[in-house]
């Protein structure tokens, strides 16, 4: 057996300037293994893209360093709190929002599976295997009957009062890797696979069961990027917002009414538009980020083309992580290059080729009553 961690033989090494920016997030990375944003405070889904960037380019300590703190932090039920530390926090570990949203715990999945399709490594897999057990069973007790997943539960314990569309796009993906996690622990999960498809389905084809966020882009693409819709349906979505959303030459807007491009957003339509087949089309957006890159090897989160200045002012570990990845989808040079392309599903699941045939009634927004 391989030494737990590394890549697997015979995978390509990332490219110099990938590594440089890799280690400019591990710089940030606390020794409790938590990785911060600029101002300090630490949420799980922005974390766990950190351990994949780390993972991807072959920073094995540092990456399973990252996971050790999400064993350690995971709340009894399964959850994460929002934020912890950051402004005003008496030390680094202290809760400073006790809420909890429901695609940060489900993309522990993602970045449980994107590790083993680098490494290899199935023990660490089954080892985080009760961590992602608890964190996917705590959303699905958010899932409404109709199939949404509600944004959070308050400090209360209260279920929010609506659903995000580019959050449930991020469960979904999030579901189809814990099933494939779930596989290699030997554990058979047939209610898990059930919800994802009524999730996926609601996303697909209902777009009113979610709240108007249609200003931010990330609305637009991540029924792609979350594998609700591939094919012709992902191709015509990506094509419906594109005028919308992007600027020419210099990336993704994150709002529609705002002219700030930012490098994250910029990423994940290029991640999307991979994940369609548009390979040569999502080169041509990502290579737009490389305007922002700093000579550490990290990346400004965005640029306010009218003022002609960074904003903010920031270079964060998760918008560093989104450029690995795009990078590694497009060139391939870890196990994990098609974790966003190849999301796990069963033979049997089809994305619908034309949403609009789905044969469903329109509905309107029910109750958000969970399952449990």
């Amino acid at each position: 057996m391989k030494p737990a961690g590394r890549h697997r033989p015979g995978s390509p090494k990332p490219p110099a300037d990938m590594l440089q920016t890799a280690r400019a997030i591990a710089a940030v990375q606390r020794p409790d293994g938590a990785i911060p944003w600029p101002d300090g405070h630490v949420d799980p889904w922005d974390h766990v893209e950190c351990a994949m960037a780390l993972s991807a380019c072959g920073l094995p300590l540092q990456a399973r360093l990252a996971y050790q703190w999400l064993r350690e932090t995971q709340r009894s039920d399964g959850s994460w709190p929002r934020t912890t530390g950051g402004p005003g926090a008496a030390f680094p570990g202290e809760v400073t929002d006790d809420a909890a949203e429901s695609h940060h715990a489900a993309y522990v999945a993602v970045g449980v599976w994107h590790d083993y399709l680098v490494t290899g490594d199935r023990r660490f897999a089954v080892r985080m295997w009760p961590t992602v057990q608890a964190a996917v069973e705590w959303v699905l007790d958010l899932q409404t009957r109709r199939g949404e997943v509600a944004w959070e539960r308050d400090g209360s314990g209260a279920p929010g009062g609506f659903a995000l569309l580019s959050g449930s796009a991020s469960i979904l993906q999030g579901l189809r890797c814990a099933l494939a996690l779930a596989g290699l622990a030997g554990e058979a999960r047939p209610d898990w696979e059930l919800a994802a498809g009524q999730l996926g389905h609601v996303i697909a084809c209902h777009p009113d069961a979610f709240a108007d966020k249609s200003r931010f882009s990330m609305d637009w693409y991540y029924p792609v990027l979350g594998g609700a819709l591939r094919g012709s349906a992902g191709t015509e979505r990506l094509a419906l917002g594109w005028d919308t959303f992007v600027v020419p030459g210099l990336g993704v807007r994150c709002v529609s009414d705002q002219p700030w491009v930012t490098v994250a957003e910029t990423c994940e339509l290029a991640l999307a538009l991979d994940a369609c087949g548009q390979r040569a089309r999502a080169h041509e957006v990502f290579a737009t980020v490389g305007s922002l890159r700093h000579e550490d090897g990290s990346y400004w989160t965005g640029w306010q083309y009218v003022n002609q200045d960074h904003f903010p002012a920031e270079r964060s570990g998760w918008t560093s992580a989104a450029v690995v990845l795009a990078a590694d989808a497009l060139t391939g040079f870890s196990g994990g290059a098609g974790v966003f392309r190849a999301i796990p599903a069963p033979a049997s699941y089809r994305p619908p080729a034309d949403p609009a045939a789905c044969g469903c009634e329109p509905t309107t927004a029910d109750a958000l009553t969970g399952r449990g």
